[in-house]
């Protein structure tokens, strides 16, 4: 009788940053019994490699390091700080995951052979019928979909995420459970290009135009203020507004309304006035089906850290669409990402606009 050679394990490629989420999801991949390759990309000059290394060395797979740092400075950073010279308050992190991590990093996996692109993100992946789709990930705390919202259909096909039904505590235990270098390595906190959170710094090197000085005024157009850059602000601030000029006795609090980029002024207002039925939002993204343009019943997240609100989509010509409300909400910022959800399972999602 002829044997038959056994079938050779898929090949999978894990997105290895040399943090410890990703480490623990190349560590579960590989007790699975796949054929494993570790990618780590660099993303800025300077950049090095050498947790990723040793957590690949670690676990016996071959490391192959990614270069994007021109690709990552002229899609990410420039049009980073590019948007907050608009007025605007941009999501590089959700930009980056599509064209970044799930595209160039994605395109190098293909290239080396892999049938699927491992990483640590906090999200659920379900395989259905008609295709896999994104939940949000066990753990609220931890949830990383909003930041997924605009990967498309072939990418989220493409991807594992083995951390989705796990929390913080539990990756911790399992790190340490597989003896990885990183157990106990922090994790880090800031978008990857902003140390410890000076986004004004980069912008600043980057855009210098962000920063010239301008006026800050009331709805009637009153100077109340000045400003040193529009990218200092960002809509619903409340807190470090200079309004020296401000006269009478009417000492009300004042936010920010409006950032308006054509005179460099900051506009300012009453909370009232911050808030929001109707967001028309541009380059829709939707996971599954197309959207219906009668509009669809749907919970909108605004911002990373913002729970969401019950609201209907409806779509409009062009690619854009408009999220209706039940409720105001307040501090819409133009620029952000809003994500679209059916209870945990994401649609997609689209960027914030002023509509104009």
């Amino acid at each position: 009788m002829t044997r038959l050679p056994a079938p050779s394990p898929p090949r999978f490629a894990v997105a290895l940053s040399g943090g410890v989420d990703s480490a623990v999801a190349a560590a579960l991949i590989k007790e699975q019994g796949a054929d494993v390759i570790a990618l780590t990309l660099l993303l800025q000059k300077g950049d090095r490699a050498d947790d990723a290394a040793q957590v690949a060395a670690a676990l016996g797979l071959p490391h192959h390091i990614i270069d994007k740092t021109d690709l990552f400075s002229s899609r990410i950073m420039m049009p980073f700080a590019e948007s907050y010279a608009r007025g605007e308050t941009p999501s590089p992190c959700v930009l980056c995951n599509r064209l970044i991590k799930f595209g160039a990093l994605m395109d190098a996996a293909k290239s080396l052979g892999a049938t699927a692109l491992v990483t640590g993100h906090y999200a659920r992946r379900v395989e259905t019928a008609s295709g896999a789709r994104l939940h949000k990930g066990e753990d609220p705390a931890r949830d990383q979909s909003y930041f997924l919202s605009a990967l498309t259909q072939e990418q989220i096909d493409f991807m594992r995420l083995p951390l989705g039904a796990l929390d913080k505590n539990e990756t911790r235990a399992l790190a340490l459970r597989y003896s990885l270098p990183v157990a106990h390595k922090p994790d880090s906190q800031d978008i990857c290009f902003v140390p410890n959170g000076a986004y004004a710094d980069v912008v600043k090197r980057l855009r210098p135009k962000a920063f010239q000085k301008g006026n800050i005024t009331d709805q009637a157009g009153t100077i109340v203020g000045q400003h040193h850059g529009l990218a200092s602000f960002t809509i619903g601030q409340r807190k470090g507004l200079n309004l020296g000029l401000r006269k009478g006795d009417h000492n009300d609090p004042l936010f920010v309304l409006a950032l308006e980029a054509q005179t460099n002024r900051v506009i300012v207002g009453p909370h009232a006035a911050l808030a929001r039925r109707i967001i028309p939002v541009r380059e829709i993204s939707w996971l599954g089906d197309a959207p219906p343009t009668q509009g669809v019943a749907i919970t909108a997240q605004l911002r990373s850290t913002q729970k969401p609100l019950a609201a209907r989509f409806f779509k409009k010509e062009g690619g854009g669409g408009e999220i209706h409300l039940d409720a105001p909400t307040y501090g819409v910022a133009t620029g952000q990402r809003a994500a679209f959800y059916d209870g945990t399972r994401l649609l997609g999602g689209g960027w914030i606009t002023d509509g104009a």
